[in-house]
This record gives C-alpha cells, sequence and structure tokens, in this order.
C-alpha cells in the first residue's frame, strides 16, 4: 500500500517537473513561428468580421435614410457606432490574444520559476489588454 502511495507521488512530482522544462532554441523558435502565424490568421478573421458587421451596420443606416425615417436613422446610426467599436475591440483583443501565444512559446526557452514568472507576465499583459479594449469599448 505505501509503495503505491509513493509511486504516485513520484509520478506526480515528474509530471510537475516536466511542466517547467524548458525546451530547446530551436523547439521555441518553431513554436514561436507557428503562434505568430495562427495569431495572424486570428487577427486577421477578426478584421474581416468587424469589416463585414460594418458594413452590415452602414447598409442598415442607408436604408433608414433612404426611408427618410429620422428617428430610425438615429437608431441605426447608435447601432452602427456600437458595431463598430465592439469590431474594434474585437480586433484588440485578437491581437492581444496573438502576443500573448507568442509571449507563452518563449517563456518555454526558461526553466522552473523564471518559466512561470515568464508566463504570470504574460496572462498579465492579456488581461490588462482585454481590460483596456473593454474599457475603450
Amino acid at each position: 500500500m505505501h509503495l503505491k502511495t509513493l509511486c504516485a507521488l513520484i509520478a506526480a512530482a515528474s509530471a510537475l517537473t516536466a511542466c517547467n522544462k524548458s525546451e530547446t532554441q530551436a523547439e521555441v523558435q518553431h513554436d514561436v513561428a507557428k503562434a505568430q502565424a495562427e495569431g495572424q490568421r486570428d487577427v486577421a478573421d477578426a478584421r474581416a468580421d468587424a469589416k463585414e458587421e460594418n458594413a452590415d451596420a452602414d447598409k442598415n443606416v442607408a436604408d433608414a435614410t433612404a426611408d427618410h425615417d429620422a428617428d430610425d436613422v438615429a437608431e441605426q446610426a447608435r447601432d452602427a457606432n456600437e458595431t463598430a467599436a465592439k469590431g474594434n475591440s474585437k480586433i484588440v483583443v485578437a491581437q492581444a490574444e496573438a502576443a500573448h501565444k507568442v509571449a507563452v512559446e518563449k517563456c518555454e526557452s526558461l526553466t522552473g520559476a523564471p518559466q512561470k514568472e515568464c508566463k504570470d507576465d504574460a496572462d498579465e499583459t492579456l488581461d490588462q489588454a482585454k481590460e483596456a479594449a473593454k474599457a475603450n469599448r
């Protein structure tokens, strides 16, 4: 019984130390390049979505204007402004998440406490960027 417990503790300790193991420089460079490519795609997708949503909102404003309904024009204009703000926020968050992925991959070249600190800093930077995007919206 004690042997099973001891084996379980050793396995758990091994698993935990493997989490802070540094990767080779080549592995880090590969992972960073992959994260950069994924981040660029995510940002491009966010921009495309925002552009499409803005076009739809602008069309609604144009339709309301064509109908000569001042109240509807004002409402659609407010909605268009809100849509633009949301789109900008999504882009900023996508950029922050892309930068976060790259930063975390760069942390993989470190070991132990410095690696954890690096990842914690990356997480904090991401959280701050998300809060700033939310506040600006």
